[in-house]
């Protein structure tokens, strides 16, 4: 495979073009799906292949990828990329320019404590049945799921500066959920939450302890059947890690995407209201809010030594000390705003063209222990476990609503309430934040699911957060 990527960059020497890169991709995934006890999803595809060509000529850019791997397609591919810059600078205005980068020549090969790849299927299917069937007969349980994909990716990338990478990396992502009824309402319980996809392979599925938590997430779920909903228009809410993944997720991930402030995100993913002028000057949180993209820790699915542009791994503030001071940005926009690239054009399979897109996205922890938090909150509700959202096409007017949440009465939790649905405005939200909990409570939480482009591309990628208060936040819109 490195020698076909050799192969297709030498052929790259077009007069025309001022640079190139090559990516290849093979993918493996397997996934596992048990509904109510029974086995209901079990497939795989392996060396699932892709090439892709990146050409700039005039300003423009060319793109073309394909998965037959033979002479006449990869000639194929590489003409139509030319062509496809070719007549594209005919009609651009705005030529994009960079400068060049040092080359980086690195591999990375991550391995996993159980290859997912090399267990057997029986053993994989056995250890996930026997706690699907844990989740199944008994009463008010009405539906049950428990699931596990497993992803392996081999990546070469290449370019005509120099840079030559190769990569192998592991992806686990495990869930399990029952629903409750008692003929009236229905409620649902997920664990260990909808960001719980984990660098690693098969001990990832062992390290959330599955069987641990079953009688939890369904005493819970049967539990919220009769719980009350909050009744306060404002409250002080703890949001838990899992939930607040997303929360960051949302409203500033995405919103901090520096494509969007250029219109090359519209249709799809929508847009943002951060303006290039707000940089250096917006406060776009409280003081205490410092938000980070870190494409070089290794632990994050975002992990990776170069971006598929040839931009080394690095760690950039996108918001310090509450001020908004950065984007996550391309070669291209990057330049244009006046800052150096910080890693984030991302491709999922070497066949998509590469998008600006979130690696590893973090809140910087701040001090204490849930516990201590907890006790510090005279009054208020701690929240977690996505339920549903919504955000507008600006990444700015929201609402959330999580599984379960607690009531807390001078620094203990008290009764579960049901369905805790918190609204706000991204800056106003995020302002409103007094407090986030130590490094003992931060970690990573993943998704193989973030979805932007058309055609669309579904990434893995992972934030680190740790639990964190927010003041005199809407909970409930009275009619």
């Amino acid at each position: 495979m490195k020698k076909l990527v050799y192969d297709i960059l030498n052929k790259l020497s077009h007069p025309e073009i001022t640079f190139a890169d090559v990516r290849l991709t093979s993918t493996d995934s397997q996934w596992i799906g048990f509904e109510t006890g029974t086995l209901k999803r079990f497939g795989s595809i392996t060396d699932q292949i892709a090439v892709g060509v990146r050409v700039l000529i005039n300003g423009c850019w060319g793109f073309a990828g394909t998965v037959d791997l033979s002479y006449k397609s990869i000639e194929t591919m590489i003409q139509k990329a030319i062509s496809n810059a070719q007549i594209g600078s005919s009609f651009k205005t705005n030529r994009v320019n960079f400068p060049p980068l040092s080359p980086t020549v690195q591999s990375y090969f991550y391995k996993p404590e159980e290859d997912p790849f090399l267990i057997s299927d029986e053993e994989k299917l056995g250890y996930l049945g026997e706690i699907a069937k844990k989740l199944t007969g008994i009463e008010k349980i009405v539906h049950s799921y428990v699931s596990t994909s497993f992803y392996r990716q081999y990546k070469i990338y290449a370019n005509t500066e120099g840079t030559f990478t190769d990569t192998l990396v592991y992806d686990t992502l495990p869930e399990m959920v029952v629903t409750a009824s008692d003929g009236n309402d229905v409620m649902t319980r997920n664990y260990p939450g909808h960001m719980s996809a984990r660098r690693g392979g098969f001990e990832v599925v062992r390290k959330f302890d599955f069987p641990a938590n079953t009688e939890r997430i369904i005493s819970e779920a049967i539990a919220l059947l009769s719980a009350p909903y909050i009744e306060e228009e404002r409250a002080d809410i703890i949001i838990g890690s899992g939930h607040l993944a997303l929360q960051l997720h949302e409203s500033i991930g995405h919103a901090t995407e520096a494509d969007r402030i250029f219109g090359m995100e519209i249709s799809y993913a929508g847009k943002t209201f951060v303006k290039p002028e707000m940089l250096g000057g917006f406060k776009y949180g409280s003081e205490i809010v410092n938000v980070y993209s870190d494409s070089t820790d290794p632990l994050g699915l975002g992990y990776h030594p170069v971006d598929d542009e040839g931009v080394p791994g690095r760690r950039v503030d996108i918001i310090k000390n509450g001020i908004l001071v950065n984007q996550q940005t391309s070669r291209e926009i990057a330049h244009r705003l006046g800052f150096d690239p910080s890693s984030n054009m991302i491709g999922v399979e070497a066949n998509d063209f590469p998008l600006v897109r979130m690696t590893n996205f973090c809140l910087a922890p701040g001090k204490g222990s849930l516990a201590d938090l907890i006790k510090d909150t005279e009054k208020g509700y701690f929240l977690d476990f996505t339920k549903t959202w919504s955000i507008d096409d600006n990444r700015n007017n929201f609402q959330f609503t999580t599984e379960i949440g607690w009531r807390i009465e001078n620094g203990e939790l008290k009764n579960i309430v049901r369905e805790p649905t918190y609204f706000g405005i991204t800056p106003e939200f995020w302002n409103s934040c007094d407090r986030i909990c130590g490094a003992e409570e931060w970690e990573y939480q993943g998704t193989f699911n973030c979805g932007k482009g058309e055609p669309g591309q579904a990434l893995h990628l992972s934030h680190g957060v740790a639990p964190a208060r927010f003041r005199n936040v809407v909970v409930n819109v009275k009619a």
